[in-house]
């Protein structure tokens, strides 16, 4: 057995799943993910083709963590690899903080700066950090990198990254950073093939899933974004609220909640699941008939178009808008309600286009582009992860 250096695996970590890639060179060789971990494991894998095949058995000695389901998978990916074994893992990691803006080898230093941002997204970090450190005890000789969320938006221009508060405290870090920034850097990358008609605009890109914001890049760069400080702000998403007023906070502190209880609202009571009072899932919301349902789609995209507006006036103008993740790229209906309401910044949208996803859904001749476009957050790990290990 020996390691093979053309070889890089990805991981990405929740609070109960654990997903999972092996790269070799741009190239997926197989990919999956364990879920219910900590209640009721189950695991699936597909191979290249996308095929599924026989997943690793987690029901015998069911894993109670994420990270004890990484230790578990790795003997299982070595068979399925005919004895080669990974030269490195990438990791995402949400939150970053001000002093990482790129990719970095993970250290147990490193590791201990980036427990300081795990109150700023208690959904990710804590479990973004975990498998990361379980495997630097078990297995240091294997490399490691951290991949940021928040490294792409580095880039905003400082107007765009502070709050009105005390400037010390800007320099303390308390600062817009944005998120989703892997599935950006992707996305910009890929504009130049894929839509080279606006690829140097001014263009929003719109990762629309369980966790949803916006990005305006000026000629692929990041000049700003929606969610913020943490990654609660925003637009509303699956569970979480999104924007809301400070004040709201302080009055339900006032009324006696603790902030654990006002963290859990915030962060898993809230959002889509809150509005309808039926689910987080847009696949729901979209197929129910319920009042409530409607309700909360069209609260999604009313702050969907009026934050396209904000990002618009932040670019000088639109050249182009772009659909990525989860509900950007399959749920026609709600692609369809924002071009509707971003007609005023000239994007006329092709229904048969849309219907079918595209990858351009606006009209030829509209004077803003739309696009429909994957994204692909585990492709960029593998990339930043290849590069870093080859230095």
């Amino acid at each position: 057995m020996s390691t093979d250096l053309s070889l890089f695996g990805v991981v990405n970590a929740g609070s109960s799943s654990l997903k999972f890639a092996i790269y070799e060179a741009e190239s997926c060789l197989l990919s999956g993910q364990v879920e219910g971990i900590g209640v009721r494991p189950g695991s699936k894998a597909r191979d290249a083709a996308g095929q599924p095949i026989p997943a690793p058995d987690v029901t015998r000695q069911p894993p109670a963590t994420p990270a004890e389901a990484l230790l578990m998978l790795l003997p299982w990916l070595r068979d399925r690899l005919g004895g080669r074994t990974v030269s490195a893992l990438g990791h995402r990691v949400v939150h970053g903080g001000p002093q990482h803006a790129r990719p970095e080898r993970v250290t147990p230093a490193l590791l201990e700066q980036l427990t300081v941002f795990e109150s700023l997204a208690p959904l990710h970090q804590p479990h973004n950090l975990a498998p990361i450190r379980a495997v630097l005890e078990r297995m240091p000789q294997l490399p490691q990198v951290a991949c940021f969320d928040t490294a792409f938006h580095r880039s905003m221009p400082e107007v765009a990254q502070a709050f009105a508060l005390p400037y010390a405290m800007t320099e303390r870090g308390l600062r817009r950073y944005g998120f989703h920034g892997l599935s950006y850097e992707y996305i910009a990358g890929r504009l130049p093939e894929l839509a080279p008609d606006i690829a140097a605009g001014r263009v929003i890109v719109a990762h629309l899933g369980n966790g949803a914001s916006l990005c305006a890049l000026q000629g692929g760069r990041s000049v700003a974004t929606t969610m913020g400080f943490s990654a609660l702000e925003g637009l509303p998403m699956g569970t979480r609220c999104g924007e809301l007023d400070p004040a709201v906070v302080l009055f339900l502190l006032e009324r006696g909640m603790s902030p654990a209880e006002i963290q859990d609202l915030l962060y898993r009571r809230s959002g889509m699941l809150g509005l309808s009072g039926l689910s987080s899932d847009f696949r729901d919301l979209l197929a129910s008939p319920e009042p409530r349902a409607r309700f909360a789609l069209e609260v999604f995209v009313y702050r969907v178009a009026r934050s396209v507006g904000s990002l618009a006036a932040a670019l000088g103008g639109l050249d182009g808008l772009v659909f990525t993740a989860g509900v950007g790229e399959n749920a026609a209906p709600v692609r369809a309600a924002v071009c509707e309401a971003c007609r005023w910044l000239g994007v006329e949208l092709d229904s048969e286009a849309n219907a079918v996803h595209g990858p351009r859904i606006s009209r030829p001749g509209s004077r803003a582009a739309a696009y429909v476009l994957p994204t692909d957050e585990n492709l960029m790990i593998a990339r930043h992860t290849r590069a870093l290990v080859a230095t």
